[in-house]
């Protein structure tokens, strides 16, 4: 089984180095800044297409995460091909300073949703989302480079989204250029409109931990580092007072302002993410002060964390792969392709935590799906968005667009080659989390 494990390492620092990594590095545009915000399913390129703010946050994190890797000795010079460490570190600076320059807005505050291909405001929406993977990709580029300036404008990020955008009860969703309420059709699907959605706190609750993190390494503010954390125990009580649905081994995904669930849906993607990103998390958080006198909250997280991840294994994973959500009782069959990375990183999670095969024979399975199905092995490509049950892509979806992005794929890969690191030096039941 080790062998499998490693061979399935193996196989994907290879696919990130020599897909991912190129495919993405591709995509610089050098004459208006950022990245090209647009490839069809014919894989041709929109050249004037907006940017995202998600986008290019996210291919800020996977450059600098890379960078990191490359540090730690997970990733070496000579697995890369037809580059170097040095082209990646100049694209997660050419990342880093379209997101200064031009997503943030320099006069109210915050991250646009999204520019123009030569980089004037588009949307101007204000989403609690896309602040917190602004500071998700600021906090790790602060790590490789100890750039001050960008640990000073997550740290403004952080305060934007806590004045602006959270309330006694949790955080909010859609704000106007001024933060003035707005509608949340960005993050409302399934004929529903939320106003506050289970995936907007789990990723507000990720970019906070990637910034405790990086304060936590680099010695900043006591007094910065407890806020942080203070407001992270925050949103785990949410989780576990209003998300988590023991009844039915589920989260609830969309809610009014008194969290009331608004659709019978399990996202099965979303589960067996928020599976293992909570307790990742938690191990960057329980050294702190903060946590004193919350045993029993963080137990409860652990316990969620399993239970969420067995009901996917045990009724919604077939074997090979994850299909989509199920509302009511129809099964949205089809597979997307975050869900797929998302299946490997919250299987090879609890392997890791509980040494249990059943889990590591489970992402061995998705990773050989993966190969066959989600990555799209024409020239110039990288995966495809989403495929029917049957395996075969869905015609007209993009290869890239303000959501398609390197995030999760990526993650996939760096998650995994530290997961293999630490699983065979560690005790299995008090082990590292990957970071």
């Amino acid at each position: 089984m080790e062998e499998k494990f490693e061979l399935m390492t193996t196989e994907m620092k290879q696919h990130l180095c020599n897909v991912i990594l190129p495919f993405w590095l591709r995509r610089r545009d050098d004459v208006n800044g950022g990245f090209n915000g647009y490839m069809n399913y014919e894989l041709q390129d929109d050249p004037k297409a907006v940017k995202g703010g998600i986008l290019n946050s996210r291919i800020l994190w996977l450059f600098s995460s890379v960078i990191r890797a490359m540090n730690e000795g997970q990733i070496n010079d000579s697995d890369l091909q037809g580059y170097t460490g040095e082209d990646i570190r100049k694209a997660a600076d050419h990342a880093y300073e379209f997101l200064r320059d031009v997503i943030y807005d320099r006069e109210k505050g915050g991250l646009y949703w999204s520019v123009t291909y030569a980089g004037r405001p588009y949307d101007t929406t204000k989403h609690t989302y896309n602040q917190g993977f602004g500071i998700y990709g600021l906090s790790a580029y602060y790590e490789i480079t100890g750039n001050q300036e960008a640990l000073d404008l997550a740290n403004d990020l952080f305060d934007i989204i806590e004045s602006h955008c959270c309330d006694a009860g949790g955080y909010g969703e859609a704000y106007k250029r001024d933060f003035s309420p707005a509608s949340n059709e960005k993050l409302s699907e399934n004929g529903v409109m939320a106003q506050r959605t289970m995936n907007t706190l789990l990723h507000v609750y990720e970019g906070y931990a990637k910034l405790l993190e990086a304060l936590k390494e680099n010695d900043a503010d006591p007094a910065l580092i407890k806020k942080v954390s203070e407001r992270m125990i925050f949103q785990l009580n949410i989780f576990n007072e209003k998300i988590y649905n023991p009844e039915k081994h589920r989260q609830e995904v969309f809610f009014d302002k008194e969290y009331n669930s608004l659709i019978d849906l399990h996202s099965y993607g979303h589960d067996i993410e928020t599976a293992w990103l909570i307790r990742w998390g938690i191990e960057v958080l329980k050294t702190q002060p903060a946590v004193k006198d919350h045993d029993q909250l963080l137990a409860d997280i652990q316990d969620m964390a399993v239970d969420l991840t067995d009901k996917i294994l045990d009724d919604c994973f077939d074997g090979h792969s994850l299909p989509a959500e199920k509302e009511g009782n129809e099964v949205h069959d089809h597979r997307v392709w975050w869900v797929q990375a998302e299946t490997v990183n919250g299987f090879l999670y609890e392997y890791i935590s509980s040494g249990n095969e059943k889990y590591l024979d489970a992402a061995l399975s998705e990773w050989e799906y993966i190969k066959e199905k989600s990555i799209d092995h024409r020239k110039g490509s990288e995966w495809f968005w989403e495929l029917y049950a049957d395996g075969s892509p869905v015609p007209d979806r993009p290869i890239v667009e303000e959501w398609k992005c390197p995030y999760h794929n990526g993650r996939m890969v760096l998650l995994t080659l530290k997961l293999f690191e630490r699983g065979y030096q560690n005790d299995t039941k008090d082990y590292q989390a990957a970071s």
